[in-house]
């Protein structure tokens, strides 16, 4: 892996909105975001006191974003609230997917899906996900008697690399093997674009992450996720998993 790609994942949020997905977010040189009906997410160019005075500015005042940090502390910042919300593995699929999966059944998502596709979410909270987060990528499902019953989706994307995102099954069809038949199919689709799957878990979430080491994912680094807003916002808006 070279020292560009190495970089760029050490900073997905950020490169993603730099680069492909920019048309879905704002900010400047020194701090960026998603539209809040993306993604709840934000980045910095460095994590310096000036850029997080930057990314206050693209905050309301009732608003939080979420930030990917490394190890290395910041100290308090003027107007800043920083609330540490749990450590983040970075899984990626080193090997291509060798064999083939069962795709009957398995429909693409679209414009038609998506007050099903919100649906399934609020039920089964896979992670963040808003009125306008299916644009962020490709999204397949099965649906069972007509009901969106299980999706899989596509989320930040940097060059070389997509995200693997927005895991979900209804809890009447849970234990059926349909989350890991889903990712298998996206990821096959990912690599025969010539791109590398990767994704993003909670540390604590170890059936989630044993289900991605089954599936082909290794651990790459792990972060920090922090819930950033302004000092005397009072606002949870930011989902606790990812």
């Amino acid at each position: 892996m070279s020292g560009s790609i190495q970089a760029d994942l050490d900073r997905p949020i950020w490169t993603a909105l730099a680069t492909k997905q920019a048309h879905l977010g704002y900010g400047d040189t020194l701090a960026r975001r998603y539209h809040p009906d993306v993604a709840p997410f934000a980045a910095l160019a460095f994590e310096t006191p000036a850029a997080y005075q930057a990314l206050l500015q693209l905050l309301l005042p009732h608003e939080q974003v979420a930030v990917l940090q490394s190890d290395e502390p910041i100290g308090p910042i003027d107007g800043l609230q920083m609330t540490r919300v749990g450590e983040i593995h970075q899984m990626i699929a080193r090997h291509r997917e060798a064999s083939g999966t069962d795709d009957r059944a398995v429909s693409r998502m679209g414009d038609a899906d998506a007050n099903d596709m919100l649906d399934l979410v609020q039920k089964t909270k896979p992670g963040p996900f808003g009125k306008r987060t299916r644009e962020m990528g490709n999204y397949i499902g099965i649906r069972e008697r007509g009901r969106l019953i299980a999706m899989v989706g596509e989320r930040m994307c940097v060059d070389g690399y997509v995200e693997i995102s927005a895991v979900c099954v209804d809890e009447d069809y849970r234990g059926k093997g349909l989350a890991g038949r889903l990712v298998k199919i996206l990821r096959r689709e990912i690599e025969q674009r010539g791109e590398t799957p990767f994704l993003h878990v909670f540390s604590d979430n170890i059936s989630a992450i044993g289900l991605y080491e089954r599936l082909g994912f290794e651990l790459r680094r792990t972060f920090h996720l922090t819930r950033v807003g302004h000092a005397d916002s009072l606002s949870t808006s930011v989902p606790t998993s990812i």
